[in-house]
């Protein structure tokens, strides 16, 4: 089975900014994020050695969520803006290696990667989705055909998550993260969920009943405790919207085509230009050194 790598490229500038001092060029241009997503890029091209690449990328501006709930990420704090600034550079060199990029205006990279991911599982014959992120917010994406390949901690440790691995962590399938969420909600995107049912009661909730619509359908004549069933009945309405905001989106207005996403065609004198104008060294002896990327 061929390998099709798609980058979650906003996740990753982000882990790179924040986990890299902040070092810069001899005219003073921050550039730590660039060097991290780059370094990161050439780790999985020589250990995933994908037989397709593709970009995903948030753009400016609000999504659906954002428009439906304006609380929606409202107690993150916003990025400097010298993460910004490099993202523009990070985009050139990802043109420059001939990755196609996927982004669209009012959706976010996670509902790109979604829909690429749902395109790509039509293809015949069948290929291997590996999604590179600097989150779990993907996992619930994952199937016998997909895995997400985390950065756990800064730009060097790595956990790789398939089917099995999502169930030895949370107890659940990858398609009862949605269901999880919806009830214990996700503070870090201010998704609200059911208040006061916490992570060990809303895994326990969607291992018994299987999913959030099966737990609201069996509630009235469930022998759950009395007080738990009147929260669940109390916050019905919030439970179903985090659903929503929780669900990745697999039908962005967008076409994926697994031979625009091809890889291994590029200009190396490009790509070496850009790494020498960056000030990269150390990126450039590992690219020269390619195919040891």
């Amino acid at each position: 089975m061929k390998n099709l790598v798609i980058l979650d490229g906003n996740a990753l500038i982000h882990r790179a900014y924040h986990a890299l001092p902040p070092f810069k060029t001899k005219k003073g241009q921050l550039v730590n994020a660039i060097y991290g997503f780059i370094s990161v890029l050439f780790r999985v091209i020589k250990e995933l050695k994908p037989d397709y690449l593709a970009a995903t990328f948030d753009l400016a501006g609000p999504t659906f969520r954002d428009l439906e709930y304006d609380q929606y990420k409202a107690k993150r704090v916003k990025a400097p803006q010298d993460l910004y600034d490099q993202i523009p550079l990070v985009k050139e060199f990802v043109k420059t290696l001939n990755i196609p990029i996927y982004e669209k205006s009012g959706f976010e990279a996670d509902d790109a990667i979604g829909t690429i991911v749902s395109q790509a599982a039509s293809h015949r014959p069948p290929v291997r989705s590996i999604i590179v992120t600097g989150d779990l917010d993907t996992l619930q994406l994952i199937d016998k055909n997909t895995e997400v390949y985390n950065l756990k901690k800064g730009v060097n440790s790595v956990a790789v998550y398939n089917i099995k691995a999502v169930e030895k962590r949370y107890g659940l399938k990858p398609k009862q993260i949605v269901d999880f969420k919806a009830l214990k909600g996700d503070p870090s995107d201010n998704i609200p969920g059911v208040l006061g049912v916490g992570e060990k009661t809303a895994v326990e909730l969607v291992k018994r009943f299987g999913s959030l619509k099966k737990l609201y359908a069996d509630l009235s004549k469930s022998n759950l405790n009395p007080k738990l069933k009147a929260r669940l009945l109390e916050y019905k309405k919030d439970a179903f919207f985090s659903y929503r905001l929780a669900s990745i989106r697999k039908d962005v207005p967008m076409k994926f085509n697994l031979s625009d996403a091809k890889w291994g065609e590029y200009d190396r004198d490009k790509v070496i230009k850009f790494l020498e104008k960056m000030e990269f060294k150390s990126l450039t002896k590992r690219f020269l050194d390619y195919d040891k990327i």
